[in-house]
Parts: structure tokens; sequence; C-alpha cells
């Protein structure tokens, strides 16, 4: 096991073992991480859901499939191309928005894993996790598919929450769906430069 694999496995078990918000109280399971350890796209979502509460790997219900496909239509591979994490690791109830306290107290741990990644990219899945990397007042609709330097200047881009476009089915161009799709493809062009 790689230097880096440890580290990981040894924050997890920290997470694990965190009770520092009322999230750890009511939670089945940590939801960590997702993917290779030595993707080159880390993709940052909000919180995990009731699956991924049951699971503990983020993005395995039905927006999670939904992202997994776009992801394949991309050219790309979930589990190579990608390490998967959230914003905080521990269920929301009735998966509400997560609190900045919530979201202060694991912000360590995805720091951490930022660290320790070393992304190339940085997509930033849904409104709660591009407002943690790129402030407060910013609309998805308006700043998706555009890059923006974040942290040690890691090359960053927000894309629509899965969750988002399955309220959403259109394909036609100009929809969030085939929106999408586009900023993936980009995304895959960048890590190919």
């Amino acid at each position: 096991m790689l230097e880096k694999e440890i580290k990981l496995e040894r924050l997890k078990e920290e997470c694990k073992n965190c009770h520092k918000c009322e999230l750890g109280k009511t939670r089945n399971n940590i939801v960590f991480s997702d993917g290779s350890t030595n993707a080159k796209i880390m993709l940052i979502g909000e919180a995990p859901g009731a699956d991924e509460d049951k699971t503990g790997i983020p993005f395995v219900g039905r927006a999670g499939k939904l992202l997994t496909k776009l992801i394949e239509e991309s050219n790309l591979s979930r589990e190579k191309d990608f390490y998967i994490a959230n914003t905080v690791k521990c269920r929301p109830p009735e998966n509400r928005v997560p609190k900045d306290e919530e979201k202060k107290e694991c912000e360590k741990y995805l720091l951490e894993q930022i660290k320790l990644i070393q992304p190339k990219v940085i997509v930033l899945c849904g409104a709660t996790s591009a407002k943690s990397f790129l402030g407060e007042k910013i609309k998805i609709s308006q700043i998706r598919g555009q890059w923006f330097k974040i942290l040690d200047n890691i090359d960053a881009t927000v894309i629509f929450h899965p969750s988002f476009l399955l309220r959403n089915h259109s394909e036609q161009e100009g929809s969030p769906r085939w929106l999408t799709k586009n900023d993936l493809k980009k995304i895959k062009e960048f890590i190919l430069k």
C-alpha cells in the first residue's frame, strides 16, 4: 500500500470516530470517498443521501447512477478518472443542505483529501459544493462550465448536481443535461492537455 493510501485510511478512521457535529449522531455510515486515489479529477458533492448513508459510498442512488452514466458518455471512467468526496461525510436529516458549522467540522477531512489526492482538476458538483469554495453569492446556472483557481491554485469548474438533472430530463441543446455532458467533455479535454 502506498503512503498516500495509508494516510487516506488513517484519515477515514479518524472521520469514522468523529462526532463533533449533530450529523455524527444520526449517521449509519460515514461516506468518505469513491474512485481512484490516483485520479486527476476530484469531484466534490454536497452531502450523502439515504442510499449513500446505507452503503458508505458517495453517489450510489438515482442521482449517482445518472452521474455515472454521464461520466461514461463522456468517455471517462468513474473508477479510474475520478476521486469522489463530499463537503460533509455524514447524511443530513431529511437530505437537507448541510449547515455551515457542519461543513466547517468536515472541512479538515476534505482539505486533507485534496492535499493527498493532488488532483489536476476539482469538479464542484452542485450549489453547496460550489458555495463552499467560491462564496455564497453564486448561481450555478451562471457559473457552471467556467474555470476558477481555488486553494493552492488548483483548477476548478462547476457542474449541475445530478439530482437537479433528474428533474430536468431534456437532452436538447442548451438543456442542463446537455450542458453537463459538454462540461464533462471539456473536463476530459482539460486533463489531457
